[in-house]
């Protein structure tokens, strides 16, 4: 066949593309990286023209992009965010609408494993957007930096508007689509957004300290996004013959792959290749993961499938918390409102105790705004992103307390122990006074 001549019969302008969208539509849109910027750009000029009627986006964790476009302040009773995980950026909007007694985004919570399957049970697409790597000869372009749910999502949708990309990175695995899945292209090469990644601080290095002593050599790993599993990974350069399955790609894992840290010989499922579902960084993370065969990008619904983690031997996850209660439950998206979302962390955590010699651990530091607030409560103040069946390790800058085959007080205990010194005796008495103790 002749894919060239496909792909000029299919090449078009932004504002030619979205036409295919109907004027009262459901979309999708690919994430973060993924994001395209020139078809958003023509969205939002459709809607301030008039020819949008409604338009709901389903989707995750969007950047500046989206927020700079169609969700702009003045289209959003036309343009409505169905978010499963927010930005900074979404959060701020967010706010704003509360201040004025309304509401912006719309948010959905899914764990990030069921995101395809969800919201394809629950309503059709009209459209999937995406940026995409340029075609290759063979017909195909690349899903790139963003497999997640743009892998099935992009298929299910009536139709499929690519924004080439000369930037966006192939990626192997199954992040290819073909030009004749595609209903539209544009072409439009912009620089990829970036999240560089955060130093850690010397909290962080302690938080690491109590760590890494947790996670064997041979062991597979999963990292979330911040200071504290960066600092994990700088601390891990002495370990030897890791793997890598995990919802994300980071510099810091980056960084374990290019020092021999991380091998993936000892991978049960999958060896040799380090398994992911989307990568955010900086460039040269991109040019990294760029035709590079050991960087497989895989549908969300499979990495981040309890059934499918817990086939990898010594599987050990590191995710964060906002807050954690006496009896173990743990929020990690709410402070007084939607501040993320589940993401896979609650995957992860079901799916790694299954995995022989599998630990989870979550941490973060014992307090937070400035030092004020305890991080380790008595009870949430709010909804639970992982239950008090599900915990096994916590850590904080100041020790290691393991919950899982605990009873209720010697998870307070062990606690309070790890706690903030300033905040054991408030946190005593609480436990104390409500029976925990």
């Amino acid at each position: 066949m002749n894919f060239d001549k496909q792909y000029q019969q299919k090449l078009c302008s932004a504002e030619q593309a979205v036409t295919l969208i109907p004027a009262t539509a459901v979309i999708s849109m690919g994430m973060r990286v993924a994001t395209p910027p020139a078809l958003c750009h023509a969205l939002a000029a459709r809607a301030q023209a008039g020819e949008l009627q409604e338009l709901k986006v389903y989707y995750l964790r969007c950047g500046d992009v989206a927020l700079n476009t169609i969700f702009q302040e003045s289209l959003l009773h036309i343009i409505r965010p169905y978010s499963s995980m927010l930005s900074k950026g979404e959060v701020e909007l967010a706010e704003r609408g509360y201040a004025q007694g309304k509401k912006y985004i719309n948010f959905v919570p899914i764990s990030f494993s069921r995101y395809p399957s969800t919201i394809k049970a629950v309503t059709k697409l009209d459209a999937f957007i995406t940026t995409v790597s340029p075609m290759d000869k063979f017909g195909f372009f690349n899903l790139g930096t963003n497999g997640d749910y743009a892998i099935e999502l992009s298929r299910y949708a009536d139709k499929l508007i690519v924004e080439v990309n000369e930037n966006m990175p192939r990626t192997a695995g199954s992040t290819l689509i073909h030009i004749s899945e595609v209903d539209a292209i544009v072409e439009n090469t912009s620089k990829l957004i970036e999240e560089p990644s955060k130093p850690p601080s010397e909290v962080d290095r302690q938080i690491g300290h109590h760590i890494t002593p947790l996670i064997p050599d041979g062991a597979t790993i999963q990292m979330g996004i911040g200071s504290v599993p960066n600092a994990v990974c700088e601390q891990l350069i002495n370990h030897r013959n890791l793997g890598i399955h995990t919802e994300v790609i980071t510099s810091g894992m980056i960084e374990l792959i290019k020092k021999g840290v991380v091998t993936n010989t000892n991978k049960t499922l999958l060896p040799y290749v380090n398994v992911f579902t989307f990568a955010i960084g900086d460039k040269n993370l991109y040019e990294f993961i760029n035709d590079n065969p050991s960087m497989m990008c895989l549908p969300v619904s499979y990495v981040n499938e309890p059934n499918v983690i817990e086939q990898n031997k010594l599987m050990t996850s590191v995710n964060s918390f906002i807050e954690i209660d006496f009896s173990g439950q743990v929020n990690a998206e709410f402070i007084g409102h939607q501040f993320s979302g589940a993401g896979g962390q609650l995957d992860f955590i079901r799916g790694v105790p299954y995995s022989e010699g599998g630990k989870t651990i979550i941490a973060s530091t014992s307090t937070a705004k400035n030092g004020t607030l305890s991080r380790i409560v008595p009870r949430l103040s709010s909804i639970a992103t992982d239950t008090r069946l599900d915990i096994d390790y916590v850590v904080t800058e100041y020790g290691v307390a393991q919950l899982r085959g605990r009873s209720t007080t010697e998870r307070t205990r062990q606690l309070i122990k790890i706690a903030h010194p300033s905040f054991r005796e408030q946190l005593e008495q609480q436990a104390k006074q409500q029976g925990f103790i």
